[in-house]
């Protein structure tokens, strides 16, 4: 990927952040650049990997999976075999969102989606036992989703 990323692609990429549906003729008209131009440099941002996506943020009465946790683990051991199981587990669960590697007293932080509380514990159950050598569970559930993506959740819509 290239660092070479100046003004423009930057604006760019801070505008498809906030807002990827933005049409190429509305991105242009922000960041002061014709739709010609705007498109090519959109397009070539794609191609060098600097946007990865573009997704819809659902409210989470809208999620098929509406139980949110975190899952912190911390290992035991650290080998590129034990690395590799870890990462083809995450790979195909379709319940972890997000996975991030991280410093502190846990090696990884797991972002899960689930329908309840007894999926939740069967995903800590298959977790476990994929025989990674897991020294520490530590798993949270999301009660009150405040701010994601840099967009404020309606909080008050999340109680009915």
């Amino acid at each position: 990927m290239s660092n070479q990323l100046d003004e423009y692609d930057q604006k760019i990429l801070q505008q498809l952040q906030a807002n990827g549906r933005l049409s190429n003729q509305e991105l242009a008209e922000i960041v002061g650049l014709s739709t010609s131009q705007c498109s090519r440099r959109r397009i070539a941002l794609e191609q060098q990997g600097m946007v990865v996506g573009y997704f819809a943020q659902l409210h989470p009465s809208a999620e098929r999976y509406p139980v949110m946790g975190v899952i912190e683990i911390k290992l035991l051991q650290y080998s590129a075999e034990i690395l590799e199981k870890f990462l083809a587990f995450v790979e195909q669960e379709s319940m972890i969102r997000e996975v991030y590697k991280i410093t502190g007293n846990y090696d990884y932080m797991l972002k899960v989606t689930v329908s309840d509380l007894n999926q939740m514990s069967q995903l800590i159950n298959r977790l476990a036992s994929i025989n990674i050598g897991i020294g520490n569970f530590n798993t949270s559930i999301v009660l009150e989703r405040i701010k994601e993506n840099h967009q404020m959740m309606n909080v008050d819509n999340q109680h009915e």
